[in-house]
């Protein structure tokens, strides 16, 4: 029986939802949902960002309306253009079965006249943000004053974002008699004013403690020094090949500049400020959506209204002003049940901060230390080594196996292995073992000063510890967490002496005690799991970092592109392409529509470029650059990437 069922939500209603694939109601869908249709009342709802608002609105509103008439009784006021598109967009998909019932979009950078006309045509409901509404309310073009119902989405980031005035004229024109319904992530002192001036004693639920973060989320951060900072965020997205992520600054100089620097250095990134045309934005949105852009540098306006599912890391390139602006910006990540990671980048004048958002949140932060450049070679290595192993094998290829066969002749098995590896790997690891640790010296010395007052546990540096590779990760449904229990319960071992958990997508990385080396070994490689027999190896690294008192890695997590500790990571040989022009903030690609995936392994036609090293050569600095926005590069460089030198290699001739 589908739980939506007890909701009280009508036939036709129940029909969509089941066309739509919803199973279970969220928790702010289950609070939410009974109470607005048993009466009409005004409800205060604190849910954080992808907590399923929509439909906790959507649903009531849609089966409190009167198909058979057309004056407009339901507004639901948004942030932001992609929100208000994307609310109007699920409407209609929970309306579908429902008869007559009309919903217009009204936005800015679109014909205002032509949303009048469909106003006028009749629709129970609009879809508006703030600036827009108010311009044709002032232009006579829209009626609300007889409306039933009004939903304010988002409403703590339509205030962040000054709309204040506008929201107030507009509720100052709706009647006192309607319902209002306000959703919102946190309750800051404007969003509590308007709920005392426009609303009559409204009911308030709350998912989670109020203004706290997901639990699907974990935090955390890196201490660098100033100059390193953008050296850092390469570090972070070379340890993870499979990163999906929002990069957040403050600005949009800086937003445009880091974007730029990424696209210089080979990465799959674009930027998103409002400097970009709406057409700009839309192409931007379009290649994220697709997994065409990696990396998706924004600004806090900007990036409002983003609903992009599977996003796996929000990096925190720079701290919000408002520290209440962190809890929108980790909500793009962790969706839908899912987990994800927020990242925060930090210098020593900023640690402070960390423990302001904490309280917030009420979520710990963990510190971790960014990862060594051998610890990338040896995730790139292994994650090549998984591409490979899950590449289907396109038959078409049989036709040219005799010539590569001859070609191959003589070669062993281990020596075919090794070469193929060493065509990625040689450059990657030649360019790494020249970096320097971007650790900042003074790592989480305050912070750990304040561990030590909390009563937190002291690290421990666990120098002469055994490190090891296993080949069960998250897709095998494993975090950090589980992994460890598991292993802990396989091995028979204590809670302490399974430490510095890493999980990756295929594989993971855990270290013991030296004494429990042979024991590991012999255990875990005759254990099956699932059908699949476990596979330890020692590691060749240490994990590069220290143990925490939560037991997981200090190691990286990131992913796309080689970088580097200085200037653009090697690029692979041959196969130069030109870069694809096309819509606003700018990202590279190959010959084929879609980026290369994966690491260094081979490349795919069809799938996203995950990682890796790029088959063109580096850019010339005098090289003209498709930036997404304005045309000129900054007068100079920003203060975020200090004042190191950058090394560039030479154009391949």
């Amino acid at each position: 029986m589908n739980k939506f069922e007890q909701l009280g939500l009508s036939e036709s209603l129940q029909r969509a939802i089941i066309d739509l694939g919803f199973e279970n109601p969220t928790e702010v869908q289950e609070k939410a949902i009974p109470l607005l249709l048993e009466q009409d009342i005004d409800l205060v709802a604190l849910a954080q960002t992808g907590t399923g608002k929509t439909a906790a609105f959507g649903f009531p509103v849609i089966q409190k309306i009167d198909a058979n008439n057309r004056n407009t009784q339901a507004l639901i006021l948004s942030p932001t253009r992609e929100l208000c598109l994307q609310i109007t967009n699920e409407i209609k998909n929970y309306s579908k079965y429902e008869k007559g019932i009309n919903v217009v979009a009204v936005y800015g950078g679109a014909s205002i006249t032509e949303q009048a006309r469909d106003i006028k045509r009749g629709a129970q409901i609009i879809v508006a943000t703030p600036g827009r509404m108010q311009d044709m309310i002032n232009r006579g073009l829209v009626n609300i004053t007889q409306i039933n119902y009004c939903i304010l989405d988002e409403a703590d980031e339509m205030l962040n974002m000054g709309f204040y005035e506008d929201i107030v004229n507009i509720l100052s024109t709706t009647p006192d008699e309607k319902s209002t319904w306000l959703f919102s992530a946190t309750m800051p002192a404007e969003v509590a004013r308007i709920a005392k001036q426009f609303m009559h004693n409204p009911l308030e639920i709350t998912v989670g403690a109020k203004n706290s973060g997901s639990a699907t989320v974990s935090h955390e951060f890196y201490l660098v020094n100033a100059r390193d900072r953008y050296e850092a965020l390469k570090r972070l997205a070379d340890a993870n090949p499979d990163i999906f992520s929002v990069v957040f600054c403050r600005t949009k100089r800086d937003t445009q500049a880091v974007a730029e620097k990424l696209i210089e250095d080979g990465y799959s990134a674009a930027a998103l400020h409002g400097d970009l045309s709406q057409a700009q934005r839309d192409g931007v949105m379009k290649s994220f959506r697709g997994r065409q852009i990696q990396m998706l540098v924004a600004t806090d306006v900007a990036a409002r209204g983003i609903d992009v599912d599977n996003i796996t890391h929000v990096v925190n390139y720079q701290l919000p002003d408002e520290i209440e602006t962190y809890n929108h910006r980790s909500g793009r990540t962790g969706r839908a049940g899912k987990l994800g990671t927020s990242i925060v980048i930090v210098t020593k004048s900023e640690i402070r901060k960390i423990s302001s958002i904490e309280r917030i949140i009420k979520q710990k932060f963990e510190e971790k230390t960014i990862p060594s450049g051998i610890e990338i070679c040896e995730i790139q290595l292994l994650h090549l080594a998984n591409k490979i192993k899950d590449t289907e094998v396109d038959h078409e290829i049989d036709n040219y196996l005799p010539a590569i066969n001859n070609v191959l002749e003589g070669l062993s098995k281990e020596e075919l292995i090794k070469k193929m590896v060493s065509v990625e790997f040689n450059r990657f690891i030649n360019y790494y073992k020249k970096t320097r640790d971007l650790s900042s010296q003074s790592s989480g010395s305050e912070r750990r000063e304040r561990d030590d007052r909390d009563g937190a546990p002291r690290e421990n540096n666990n120098g002469g510890a055994t490190r090891y590779f296993v080949n069960i990760g998250s897709r095998d449904n494993f975090d950090w967490m589980t992994l460890k229990d598991y292993l802990k319960e396989t091995l028979d071992l204590g809670r302490d002496d399974v430490f510095k958990v890493d999980v990756k997508e295929g594989f993971s990385f855990f270290n013991t005690d030296p004494e429990h080396t042979d024991k590991v070994m012999e255990i875990l490689n005759n254990v099956q799991l699932e059908g699949r027999r476990i596979n330890v190896e020692i590691s060749k690294n240490d994990g590069g970092g220290r143990r925490d008192h939560n037991g997981r890695s200090s190691g990286g997590f990131g992913g796309g592109r080689s970088g580097g500790d200085r200037g653009s990571a090697p690029r692979r040989e041959g196969n130069f392409a030109p870069r694809r022009e096309g819509s606003g903030g700018g990202f590279r690609s190959d010959r084929s529509s879609a980026p290369r995936e994966g690491g260094f392994g081979p490349r795919s036609a069809s799938a996203p470029r995950t990682g890796g090293f790029s088959d063109r050569a580096p850019r010339s600095s005098e090289a003209p650059r498709r930036d997404g926005g304005s045309s000129e590069r900054p007068a100079r460089r920003s203060e975020s990437f200090g004042d190191a030198p950058r090394e560039r290699r030479p154009r391949r001739s």
